[in-house]
């Protein structure tokens, strides 16, 4: 058998740099089927809402009505937490009192502590239920410590103007009571969690210490159902993915914002629907067009 000379030009070959046939395009975003699944229920009478922002460049990657303040129920409950971080980073007593449960704070639906035995408990446990259950009765014990008005001077503090805690927990509002929880926009809500992933919110301790709370978040049925974590135990990294994020649930909403981190990308995000809640079905599909926006960012950081 004889071994020809290689040619010059396959020396050059050789020699030169070898790029892999099927190496994989660098990835970019697409929410098309994101921006398909949320105009389908708009088209159907839904209000929605959608904001994602690259968390390292800081480029808008998918925006929809992202301006718009539309009822985001327990998101609001953020604003609490970053009120009583701030006063717990400046020592603040109030920030570590330990406060009971009183006839005026009960309130029913999401939580855990009206089910417990004990009538009292230190802010910062108040603080990590909310994290994790988006415990009603923890936050009007605690809004009654910190303070409403003190969530609202905070929230302006921050520049936030589309963007606010209305109320305490009702199980029924009345004319009188403030007609939601809470309001938001999801270009603001991202923004808030840009913020605090970067340590901005007042201070890297303060911002430091909401994700950590929110961290806790056992609620992943809306945009992090995608995700695959165990909404029990996702606080470190799982297959690449870390998720820190705040729902928000009431009739007719469906609210999430967050910050999700990949092996490719980190982005923070926020999703609102205001739907008729009139059945089963309608419900569902807020929740698959929510779903379908998580693929997407699953998609784009993995």
């Amino acid at each position: 058998m004889v071994e020809l000379a290689p040619s010059p030009e396959r020396r050059d070959r050789v020699r030169g740099p070898r790029t892999p046939r099927h190496r994989a395009i660098e990835r970019v975003a697409n929410f098309s089927a994101s921006f398909t699944a949320l105009g389908e229920i708009a088209y159907d009478g839904a209000q929605v809402s959608a904001s994602v922002v690259d968390l390292d460049t800081n480029e808008s990657l998918a925006s929809i009505d992202e301006r718009i303040a539309l009822p985001t129920a327990s998101i609001g409950k953020i604003l609490l937490l970053v009120e009583l971080s701030a006063r717990m980073s400046e020592r603040d007593a109030s920030g570590f009192a330990i406060l009971d449960k009183t006839p005026s704070d009960t309130v029913g639906e999401s939580g855990v502590w009206q089910h417990l035995q004990a009538p009292s408990l230190p802010v910062a446990d108040l603080a990590t239920l909310i994290g994790a259950t988006s415990d009603n009765l923890a936050t009007n014990v605690l809004l009654r410590q910190v303070g409403l008005d003190s969530v609202r001077t905070r929230t302006e503090g921050l520049g936030l103007t589309r963007t606010a805690l209305l109320d305490l927990v009702r199980d029924l509002r009345g004319p009188d009571d403030a007609p939601q929880l809470s309001v938001g926009s999801t270009a603001e809500l991202t923004e808030l969690f840009v913020a605090l992933a970067h340590g901005r919110v007042v201070d890297h301790v303060t911002s430091s210490r909401v994700l950590g709370w929110l961290s806790l978040n056992a609620d992943l049925s809306m945009v992090a159902g995608a995700f695959g974590l165990d909404p029990l135990s996702h606080r470190t990294p799982d297959h690449g993915l870390q998720l820190v994020n705040k729902t928000g649930t009431d009739t007719g909403v469906r609210a999430e914002a967050g910050v999700l981190r990949g092996p490719r990308h980190a982005v923070a995000y926020a999703v609102t629907v205001h739907f008729t809640d009139d059945g089963a079905a309608s419900r569902l599909r807020a929740l698959d067009a929510m779903r379908t926006v998580g693929f997407d960012l699953l998609d784009y950081v993995h």
